[in-house]
C-alpha cells in the first residue's frame, strides 16, 4: 500500500480536505479559507494524487518486470481513497501481510510517526467494520526511512545539475544552491527521534541529505532552508524561510539561485505554491535568476528504490535490521520516539 497525505481533486473538496488536515487542532476557519485560496489558484486540485497514481502505475510495471507478484493499493491520511477504506478493501480481498510505503522519506512526527498512527487508526477501524479481523489479523509493516538511499541521492543530484543548466550561462557557476524542506515547529524537531539520540532527527536528516546531494552533484557550498510554515508567527518554526533567504543572499551579492526541494518526493501544492509561485515571484522582484530543481518522484530510480525496499522484505528482512521507521501495526521504533508536540503560544 502506498500511503500518502492526500489532496483535493476539485474546488468542492478543498475545505473538507483542509478540515481533515487540521482536525483536532482548533485552527480558525478564516485561516483555512486563506490556505484554500492557494488551492484555488490551481483549480482546487492538488497535484499530489495524480503524481501518486503515476508512481503506483510505474511501481506495478516495475514489480511485474522484476517477477514480483504483488498487488499495489493506495491510501491517504486526509483525502480519498482514505487509508481506513483501503485497509478494509485489502482485508476483504484476502490480504493479511501488507507492506506500507509512505511518501515521506524522513523521521520525526510528521514524516514518520504520523504514518504509524495512520496504520494504527486504520487497523482500529478495520476491527470495528470487520470484527472477524480480530481472529484473522492483518500485519501492516511500514517501510523504513529512505532519505539516504543511493537512488534518492543520485536522482536529486541529477535534478540539481539539470536545474543549474537552466540558469543564464553567466551566473551558472556562481549561483547559490539552496535546499528546502517543509518546516516544522522547533519544539517538534527538538524531540524528533529516539530520546537517547538527543532529538532533531528530522533537521539532521535533511541537512545530511542536502550535503550528500550537493556532493554528488559536485557542489562545494550550499544552504539549507525551510518552507511552508503555518500557525501564529509567535510560535518558533525551523528557519530561515526560503523567501526571506532569497532576499538575504541577493543582498549578499548572489547572482542567481538554484532551489532544490530535497524534502519533497513530488510536486505537492507546497512546492508549486511556495517555490514556483512565491519564491519565483520574489526572485523576479529582486532581478535574480532562479531555477527550481525537479522532485525525485518522477525519476525512474525512485520506483526502483521502492522495488528494492520491497525485495528486502520479501527476502526476510526484520524490522530491527531494516532501518529506522520500520515497524509493524503502528508501533513506534522505540519508546518515546517522535512524540506529538503541540507548540504553545508564548504568553
Amino acid at each position: 500500500m502506498v500511503l500518502s497525505f492526500g489532496g483535493p481533486d476539485g474546488p468542492d473538496d478543498v475545505m473538507p480536505f483542509l478540515e481533515n488536515v487540521t482536525r483536532g487542532r482548533g485552527v480558525p476557519r478564516e485561516r483555512l479559507a486563506s490556505v484554500a485560496e492557494h488551492y484555488m489558484h490551481f483549480g482546487g486540485v492538488s497535484p499530489i494524487n495524480r503524481l501518486n497514481l503515476d508512481i503506483i502505475d510505474r511501481l506495478r510495471t516495475a514489480l511485474r518486470d522484476n517477477a514480483i507478484d504483488l498487488p499495489v493499493f493506495f491510501g491517504n491520511r486526509n483525502w480519498h481513497p482514505m487509508v481506513e477504506d483501503t485497509v478494509v478493501e485489502m482485508f476483504d480481498a484476502g490480504h493479511r501481510r501488507v507492506l506500507v510505503f509512505p511518501t515521506s522519506a524522513w523521521g520525526g512526527y510528521s514524516g514518520c510517526a504520523q504514518y504509524h498512527e495512520d496504520i494504527g487508526r486504520a487497523l482500529s477501524a478495520l476491527a470495528e467494520r470487520r470484527p472477524a479481523s480480530v481472529d484473522d489479523p492483518m500485519t501492516l509493516r511500514k517501510l523504513p526511512h529512505y532519505w539516504d538511499r543511493p537512488e534518492m541521492i543520485e536522482a536529486g543530484a541529477d535534478a540539481l545539475r539539470a536545474a543549474r543548466e537552466r540558469l543564464p550561462e553567466d551566473v551558472r557557476s556562481t549561483a547559490r544552491v539552496v535546499f528546502t524542506a517543509h518546516s516544522v515547529p522547533s519544539a517538534a524537531d527538538a524531540v524528533a527521534g529516539p530520546p537517547a539520540e538527543g532529538g532533531h532527527l528530522y533537521s539532521r536528516q535533511v541537512t545530511a541529505a542536502s550535503a550528500a546531494v550537493a556532493a554528488a552533484a559536485g557542489v562545494d557550498d550550499h544552504d539549507v532552508v525551510w518552507q511552508s510554515r503555518s500557525g501564529p508567527p509567535q510560535v518558533p518554526w525551523l528557519e530561515p524561510d526560503i523567501v526571506d533567504h532569497l532576499e538575504a543572499i541577493h543582498a549578499d551579492g548572489a547572482p542567481g539561485a538554484v532551489v532544490a526541494p530535497v524534502g519533497f518526493v513530488s510536486d505537492h501544492l507546497e512546492v508549486v505554491w511556495d517555490l514556483d509561485t512565491e519564491a519565483a515571484e520574489k526572485a523576479d522582484e529582486l532581478g535574480m535568476p532562479m531555477a527550481r530543481a525537479a522532485t525525485v518522484g518522477t525519476d525512474p530510480r525512485y520506483v526502483s528504490m521502492i522495488v528494492e525496499l520491497i525485495r528486502d522484505q520479501l527476502a526476510g528482512a526484520s524490522t530491527e535490521s531494516t532501518g529506522m521507521g520500520c515497524t509493524d501495526n503502528g508501533r513506534r521504533c522505540v519508546e518515546g520516539c517522535c512524540p506529538l508536540v503541540r507548540p504553545q503560544r508564548p504568553s
